[in-house]
């Protein structure tokens, strides 16, 4: 007897979301390509500036006019939108979250122009947190321009997101890891199908502008080998406490800024203005996110005095600059003095006859997936992300090896991911929406350690002011019954009204056992 064929239906909403995406990414390619342009001309035209100044030195007085400017016009800007200041990722985790609303049309032109002006000046601030919000701006215009609500306009929020870090780095398989593991925390088909082709679509845009060279394109001529990998376990453990450490003095610089500078907090990025200058002047190379720096040692690795210098330097400066609240990213400086220590590293071994001189090379690429894994607890971004900044696929197990052992030690210390620190402290908990009286759906994923897995439907308390719709169990949608048994691997859909969004997702979740912002 012929057993019957099976053949899932075409599913058009997929496609629908795809093509969607796609736009968004394509969009949002245009926008970061330009935003990239406009701050390495200025980050050009900064260093020219201040290597001049030697030569001329009543020129210092005209950097310091300028650089007090520029801090007051990016002061003002930010003062009517003060969601633009920092990277900006954690706002676009908020309203994912339910918790934030933003005008997008604000967002955009302001991120936009305030981050030229910051991160073009030399300050140690990285382009990809301000791309990040940038393509959510897009694609929340996008939503807005198509008058899609709800699941439909979080979607293309999180696809923009994506675009906008593939756009930024030429990495987008990271910018969608990103996304589902450190932003939207949820592997909804929609979600990632959606963000791949957002980043897909601004990768291809801003590959045209900048070739198909990795942004981090470091070359060595070994791979790492097995009987060294003691090595890794090491520098984990050294990358993870520095990547706590990272995290405690990153968190309470705002508290700093506003108990020693008596200014307004908007213009607090007047201090990083001022002080970069000597910084300019002395050691012009070194401005900007910390890229050249990155590539410089790529080729020439300099004596651990220099290093141990320039690690000081980047560590104290990038938390002055981002601190100030100034836009601007933390990527790039955490890859940079992840990419310094792991020199360090390499350096003392080398020089106590542990390790041959001839893979520091590989320490230094391998460190920076470790630190940035510890510091925003997204060792799979981590991972992804420097093999497409590097362009090599030849050190994989090395990367997941220091990003898990780095991710381990921040989180026995009690490290939780830096966005999610950061989204607590903006003290969103409290209503933001007035009631409307409108709808909304949520999507919680079920993980194998969950309370809920194994319930059935029956036997869960559900929030007060939400519905469990329908169970997501593969490509199938189950419509639940007092019977269901829920399993892991399962996304949950709740309905709720859209004031409900936020309490209704923290309470799912401590249900489930699963910390709100992880």
């Amino acid at each position: 007897m012929k057993q019957a064929k099976t053949k899932s239906a075409f599913d058009a909403t997929r496609l629908l979301f795809i093509l969607k995406g796609l736009v968004v990414g394509i969009l949002t390619g245009f926008v970061v390509s330009l935003f990239r342009i406009l701050i390495e001309g200025s980050l050009h035209l900064w260093t020219k500036l201040y290597q001049f100044i030697p030569g001329h030195p009543l020129i210092v007085f005209a950097a310091i006019l300028l650089s007090s400017l520029l801090a007051i016009i990016i002061g003002l800007i930010v003062r009517p939108q003060p969601n633009i200041m920092g990277s900006g990722i954690p706002q676009v985790e908020g309203q994912l979250a339910g918790d934030l609303e933003m005008d997008w049309r604000q967002v955009l032109w302001r991120k936009f122009v305030t981050g030229v002006l910051g991160i073009g000046a030399g300050l140690f601030l990285g382009r990809e947190g301000p791309s990040i919000q940038l393509g959510a701006a897009v694609g929340q215009g996008m939503a807005q321009g198509l008058k899609d609500n709800g699941i439909s306009r979080r979607v293309l929020i999180a696809s923009g997101s994506a675009a906008g870090l593939s756009a930024a780095f030429n990495a987008p398989i990271a910018g969608t890891l990103f996304v589902l593991e450190e932003i939207y925390h949820n592997f909804s088909p929609l979600v990632w199908m959606a963000s791949l082709a957002g980043a897909i679509g601004s990768d291809f845009v801003s590959s045209n502008f900048f070739g198909l060279v990795p942004v981090l394109h470091i070359s060595y001529s070994r791979s790492f080998p097995l009987y060294l990998y003691w090595h890794l376990i090491l520098l984990g453990i050294v990358l993870g406490l520095f990547g706590y450490f990272y995290q405690r003095v990153l968190l309470v610089m705002p508290q700093w800024y506003a108990r020693f500078i008596r200014l307004p907090r908007c213009f607090h990025g007047l201090i990083p203005f001022l002080l970069v200058i000597p910084i300019g002047i002395f050691w012009p190379h070194t401005l900007g996110g910390g890229n050249a720096t990155i590539l410089e040692m790529g080729h020439f690795i300099p004596g651990l005095m220099i290093l141990l210098g320039l690690f000081v330097l980047r560590f104290i400066f990038s938390m002055i600059s981002y601190g100030s609240g100034l836009p601007g990213g933390i990527f790039l400086p955490i890859l940079s003095l992840g990419a310094l220590l792991g020199a360090i590293y390499g350096t003392i071994m080398s020089r106590l006859g542990l390790l041959p001189d001839i893979y520091i090379m590989n320490l230094m690429i391998i460190s920076m997936a470790g630190y940035f894994a510890g510091i925003g607890k997204a060792p799979f971004t981590a991972i992804i992300l420097i093999t497409e900044m590097v362009g090599s696929l030849q050190h994989l197990m090395p990367l997941a090896v220091v990003s898990l052992v780095a991710y381990l030690v921040v989180d026995m210390l009690g490290g939780a991911p830096i966005y999610a620190s950061f989204l607590t402290r903006l003290n969103l908990g409290k209503k933001l929406n007035e009631l409307s009286g409108k709808n909304d759906r949520i999507e919680i994923p079920v993980f194998l350690e969950s309370s809920l897995n194994e319930r059935q439907v029956r036997d869960v308390s559900w929030p007060s002011h939400s519905l469990l719709i329908a169970i997501r169990r593969g490509d199938h949608e189950l419509i639940p019954h007092g019977d269901t048994v829920i399993r892991s691997g399962d996304t949950l859909v709740l309905l709720t009204s859209c004031n409900e969004v936020s309490t209704v997702r923290r309470r799912v979740l401590e249900m489930s056992g699963v910390k709100p912002d992880l």
